[in-house]
């Protein structure tokens, strides 16, 4: 009798430590996985150089919704030439997933989307921060902060889903839609 509930207790462990062991797994689950299982995406923005703030639905009923995407586009655009890009969906996604790592319902505040390449140059001859072929040029990169976290605090969460570059900046933090990468700034 002993010997069975020695049996029971190994049992209860077991079953317990797998669970224990699915919780964390769950928990460290790319944040990709959260994206393909959401109906519908969602972004909110206020864009601090605009003064302009938008919540669109950018993804719903299996598709990304070109009205969503234009109204993004419209958005990020080179707020200093008014050119207007298109804005890389892996891109929104990444942000749509952080989103949910940091729990708010805070928009991000945009510093900077797409660059045209008269505005990366213009840049780079004031900063040594703007690379040459910056992903902003291309529609792949922005420079974001989320009211109620620090940038260092945002930056390891984005860091963690390993969805592209992450730059951690005083004030800000870059993300963009390129190879996984991290640097500070």
């Amino acid at each position: 009798m002993q010997d069975n509930a020695n049996r029971l207790e190994l049992t209860r462990r077991h079953i317990l430590g797998l669970g224990a062991g699915a919780l964390v797994g769950l928990a460290a689950a790319p944040a990709w996985a959260l994206v393909h299982k959401v109906g519908e995406r969602s972004l909110s923005f206020q864009h601090l150089n605009t003064s302009e703030t938008l919540s669109v639905v950018y993804w719903a009923e299996g598709r990304y919704v070109p009205e969503g995407l234009r109204e993004v586009n419209h958005l990020l655009r080179d707020f200093r030439t008014g050119e207007i890009r298109q804005i890389d969906p892996r891109l929104l996604d990444f942000l749509f997933s952080l989103k949910y790592r940091l729990d708010t319902d805070n928009p991000f505040e945009v510093i900077s989307g797409y660059r045209s390449p008269k505005t990366n140059a213009m840049l780079r001859r004031h900063s040594t921060s703007v690379a040459r072929n910056s992903l902003h040029m291309q529609g792949k990169a922005i420079d974001i902060r989320v009211k109620g976290h620090k940038p260092s605090q945002i930056a390891r969460a984005a860091r963690g889903m390993k969805l592209g570059g992450v730059g951690t900046y005083r004030r800000f933090v870059h993300l963009d839609a390129g190879n996984v990468r991290v640097w500070r700034g």
